[in-house]
């Protein structure tokens, strides 16, 4: 088990930073004038921390709120009145699921009219079909007209172009007639209700919110050096604000292929799983993006490190003894 030495991450409570820089130069042989030595410092264990070792490599940084990864904003296709509203925030739906219906009688009277269209065009191409069935063999027997025959084929023609015609209308009046009921478009959970059952609505009117947060998604802006190094599968690991002491692992999703003309930033996506839902959408996250060869190296807290005039050190515990050592 490798040994690493302790570092004092904050100053002793009482300990004025004078005390403490006499007491490094007197530990690392630094005569402070012919005074005797400052007396020691008592460090508690709040004052120090132990090195230890972590993998580090190099890392591209994004923050953001983990967002569902699928949000589907449901509208309304047709103008009238919600009715049989059966959910509301929360409720989990599935794909396909009817989730209310809009009451619009002219839509409907107008599927039912061009269906009805139908059944008596229908009807016209049979009678049609017989007569000229009836025509041709009369034709044949010499009883009737080459006149009377064409005029029974005309008929049939006529009759088969007005079928195709309502066919058309009633497959257009009957897609109408489906947009009246509003269906889930995936797996997920309603995540907003904006009306309520009774009212009315217009055409592209919101309704609801589906969410599926099984997967969640942080957009994240990085500069276009940083974005250079960043590609499609990179590994990410994300801290959240409201779970400081837990870590999880995502993937990064998309990368921009063109900067924001406004602030030169390259947007990044990065997705988290979270089939078991621990994770509550909407919350602030920070992601550390891999994207170079991790090494083991000793690591310290970041109130261990201080600034002096020319470069950074920390003040390590070795032996009893204090001593700077730039880093």
């Amino acid at each position: 088990m490798i040994s690493h030495p302790t570092y004092v991450h904050r100053f002793a409570r009482g300990v004025s930073p004078l005390i403490i820089a006499a007491l490094v130069a007197a530990c690392s042989g630094t005569k402070a004038g012919d005074t005797a030595a400052p007396p020691a410092v008592l460090l508690s264990a709040a004052d120090v921390a132990a090195a230890t070792t972590a993998d580090i490599g190099a890392t591209v940084l994004v923050s953001g709120a983990l967002d569902p990864a699928d949000v589907v904003r449901v509208r309304a296709q047709v103008a009238g009145t919600i009715r049989d509203l059966r959910v509301d925030r929360g409720s989990r739906v599935s794909h396909g699921q009817e989730l209310a219906r809009v009451e619009a009688q002219g839509v409907t009277s107008q599927a039912e009219g061009a269906k009805a269209n139908v059944a008596s065009a229908e009807a016209a191409l049979a009678v049609a079909t017989q007569r000229l069935d009836a025509a041709r063999r009369l034709f044949a027997a010499g009883a009737t007209s080459q006149i009377d025959l064409k005029t029974a084929e005309a008929a049939h023609n006529a009759a088969v172009a007005q079928l195709a015609a309502a066919r058309a209308v009633n497959a257009s009046a009957g897609e109408a007639a489906s947009r009246t009921t509003i269906r889930s478009p995936l797996d997920g959970w309603v995540s907003e209700r904006v009306v309520e059952s009774g009212e009315s609505v217009k055409s592209d009117d919101p309704v609801l919110t589906v969410v599926d947060p099984r997967t969640l998604e942080l957009k994240g802006q990085v500069g276009a050096v940083d974005a250079a190094h960043v590609r499609v599968g990179q590994k990410v690991t994300f801290t959240l604000d409201a779970m400081p002491l837990q870590s999880f692992s995502g993937t990064v999703a998309r990368v921009d292929p063109v900067a924001s003309a406004a602030t030169r930033q390259v947007g990044v996506f990065v997705q988290l799983p979270n089939a078991s839902g621990k994770i509550v959408a909407g919350q602030f996250a920070h992601g550390r993006i891999r994207t170079g060869a991790t090494t083991k190296s000793v690591v310290v807290p970041v109130t261990a490190v201080r600034m002096g005039d020319m470069n950074a050190y920390v003040l390590v515990v070795d032996g009893g003894v204090v001593h700077r050592r730039t880093v």
